[in-house]
């Protein structure tokens, strides 16, 4: 599609190219490149240039990509566009040169309502011949969809297949283009490319999705997150109402299951020539309309009428039969009147009564666009000098482009007024687009605030579109891409027990759709609700899920005492005393006896072990080592024994009391209800010079602990909770 220049566009019209390439016009821009219209200017030949934008210029992996572009000229077909080579300006912009078709994208079809199944079926025919040429060289496209098949002069019989950016190469030692990760769009990438697996039937599968679009006039639904996306393509695309033998086609071609799929492009080919065979052949004059007097009946001469000599007088009038030719009379003067009248009208001659003539537009569609840089554009036909001025100005005033064709149509009287309440209604968002085909409009819009989206998607709902407009308006809240530099902030500010993270952010930012996790650690539950609101105010239409741990702040002061020191590897188990049995929740009721066993790794053999319990009223409990217990080697501990030691340091009641008191149980009272952190230090030499108290407040331990972070080798916890029954 032919778009306006951008100032942050790669090349601008006018701009010369290596002494040879003059840039005419933008004609799209993706993700990573850009694409030009421009002229040679040695041979005059119009070309294609694929830019590659400047961020990813010095990227090694991108240049690949881009080569490996080029290398496809091997493939010779009229159906594949032509590559010729890749050529680097004197700045580091690399852009690779290729044909120019002229013609719509089979998207723009799309937009104006899909095509016939007769179409679809020669632009199929067309393509999986280009296909089965790719498909030969061991080259799998990945990436059919309707915005890379164009059709040259309009024609589906002259469909070409464009940009293979992403292909690829399944010849032995090849290399893959962007690797065996997912590639290409999910509205029309076969089910297995979601694992990152690919080949032949895949573009089978692609170009089947694609034909459904093609009629249907929009892109298969595919769910609106990865989840639901996964589970749709484990099911058949929904063909119903396609006509046959379309529909049979595309169902064999795009069959969640790989094997089940029609095996190649050449027996897409087979089916579609088998199918249009058997087809009943239709008459040149179907579409004819034919208008024919009604007949009359008469009544039967009482005897024979003689011929009249073609020099004779004529006859003389019949008068008995004058009243049944009436109806044939009128009717033919009604016809001849409209004929007349048609003649005035195209001459001009009732322009001083009806107003100047307009052309007729059909399909009657104007497309209106703001895009991502504010930029108004509009295009298509308009029914009045009116509105064209109207939209015109309001466009110029934009900074954008209006191209409007005055033409008449089967638009209701109200339809230009209606479209300027609607631009109105809209005209707050960001982003937004309509594409008008005849009454019918489909609004899709970007809204960045909440309260403005929520107010506008209820307008659409309670009042539908404006005036004699139908529809639907599909409004998002973005933004599209949210970058992680815009949550930190958020992070930083309600972080209350340590920092807050982005758990695997991607590297450009978050998609719509996309699902933000944050981790660490929070004092209350309340800093987490605040968090996961503070985070939705700007996360638009993304899943937050504030996936931290919640603590105290006690807890969350002595944590922040505590040295970074990376995990050892030390199990910490939880078991009920009184019935010895396991408590892997860590969760302990008033009276309940909790047991608590550390594992010493096989590969810990020195070295000396501190474990102690923190908990929420901001005491701390020394269990090993302790005054009643002051060993605390991982030699002694060990006690000669090789592979993973448990050692005990809470121990049950009973346990206890046969110790004289010498072995520490604890016993769940309602005084300090909550969460008590059990960590374990790991050092090479003693932490303390001497024993710590078993108790002491968490303030004395954190001091103690300051000027000792240094020779802490390794630390592991678990957090036990106690609550009453």
């Amino acid at each position: 599609m032919t778009g306006d220049s951008h100032r942050r566009d790669t090349f601008q019209p006018g701009d010369l190219l290596n002494n040879t390439y003059r840039i005419e016009r933008i004609l799209g821009r993706g993700g990573t490149s850009e694409v030009y219209r421009a002229r040679s200017e040695i041979s005059g030949r119009v070309v294609a240039l694929k830019a590659l934008r400047a961020e990813f210029a010095r990227n090694e992996d991108y240049l690949v990509l881009m080569t490996r572009e080029e290398d496809i000229r091997e493939i010779r077909h009229d159906s594949i566009v032509r590559y010729f080579d890749n050529q680097r300006t004197d700045d580091g912009t690399v852009f690779l040169v290729m044909d120019y078709i002229d013609g719509p994208g089979l998207d723009a079809k799309l937009k104006q309502g899909g095509m016939s199944a007769d179409d679809l079926l020669i632009i199929a025919r067309r393509v999986a011949e280009g296909l089965q040429a790719a498909h030969a060289k061991k080259i799998v496209h990945r990436d059919l969809s309707p915005d890379n098949i164009i059709l040259r002069g309009g024609d589906p019989a002259d469909a070409v297949i464009i940009d293979f950016g992403i292909a690829k190469d399944t010849n032995p030692g090849a290399q893959t283009i962007v690797g065996n990760d997912f590639a290409g769009k999910f509205a029309y990438a076969a089910p297995e490319q979601l694992s990152g697996e690919s080949d032949e039937r895949s573009d089978i599968y692609a170009l089947g999705a694609l034909l459904l679009a093609g009629f249907r006039g929009k892109q298969p639904d595919v769910g609106g997150n990865p989840s639901e996306i996964i589970k749709g393509k484990a099911h058949p695309l929904d063909t119903s109402g396609v006509p046959e033998p379309l529909k049979s086609l595309i169902d064999r071609m795009t069959h969640p299951d790989r094997e089940k799929r029609l095996q190649s492009a050449a027996a897409v080919v087979a089916e579609i020539d088998a199918a249009t065979a058997t087809s009943p052949a239709r008459p040149d004059d179907t579409e004819q309309t034919v208008i024919a007097p009604r007949p009359v009946e008469r009544t039967a001469p009482t005897s024979a009428t003689s011929s009249t000599p073609a020099s004779g007088p004529p006859p003389v009038a019949d008068h008995s039969s004058r009243k049944g030719r009436a109806p044939l009379v009128a009717g033919l003067a009604l016809v001849l009147a409209a004929a007349v009248a048609a003649g005035l009208y195209l001459s001009g001659t009732l322009d001083g009564l009806l107003g100047p003539r307009l052309p007729r537009a059909d399909p009657y569609t104007l497309t209106l666009e703001r895009d991502a840089d504010g930029i108004l554009s509009a295009s298509g036909h308009v029914p009045s000098e009116d509105m064209q001025a109207a939209l015109s100005r309001r466009i110029s005033a934009a900074g954008g482009t209006a191209r409007l064709t005055l033409a008449g149509g089967d638009i209701a009287e109200s339809w230009g007024t209606d479209l300027l309440a609607l631009i109105e209604r809209l005209k707050g968002l960001p982003e937004w687009r309509i594409e008008a085909s005849g009454n019918t409009v489909q609004v899709t819009a970007l809204s960045k605030d909440r309260a403005e989206h929520d107010r506008i998607a209820a307008l659409f709902a309670d009042e539908g579109m404006p005036g004699a407009l139908r529809g639907e308006a599909e409004i998002t809240l973005g933004p599209r891409i949210l970058s992680p530099a815009t949550l930190r902030p958020i992070l930083a500010q309600h972080a209350d027990c340590g920092a807050l993270r982005l758990a695997d952010p991607p590297s450009v930012g978050y998609e719509m759709g996309a699902r933000i996790v944050v981790t660490g650690r929070v004092a209350q539950p309340q800093t987490r609700i605040t968090l996961e609101d503070a985070i939705a105010r700007v996360a638009g239409n993304r899943e937050v899920d504030v996936n931290a741990e919640v603590l105290n702040p006690t807890l969350c002061k002595i944590d922040a005492a505590l040295p970074q020191a990376p995990s050892g590897g030390f199990d910490i188990a939880f078991g009920f005393g009184r019935s010895q049995d396991d408590n892997p929740t860590g969760r302990y009721l008033v009276g309940e006896n909790p047991v608590i066993d550390v594992t010493i790794p096989a590969d810990v053999t020195r070295g000396y072990l501190l474990v102690s319990a923190l908990d929420v009223s901001g005491s701390v409990f020394h269990m090993l080592p302790n005054l009643n217990r002051p060993e605390n080697s991982i030699a002694a501990l060990r006690d000669g024994a090789e592979g993973p030691v448990t050692v005990r340091v809470a121990y049950s009641e009973a346990e206890a009391a046969a110790a004289n008191g010498k072995k520490l149980a604890f016993v769940v009272n309602d005084s300090s209800l909550g969460k008590t952190r059990i960590v374990v230090l790991h050092a090479s030499e003693p932490v303390f010079d001497g024993l710590r108290p078993t108790t002491e407040s968490a303030s004395s331990f954190v001091q103690a602990l300051e000027n000792r972070r240094g020779q802490i080798d390794t630390m592991d916890s678990r957090i036990l909770t106690t609550a009453q029954p």
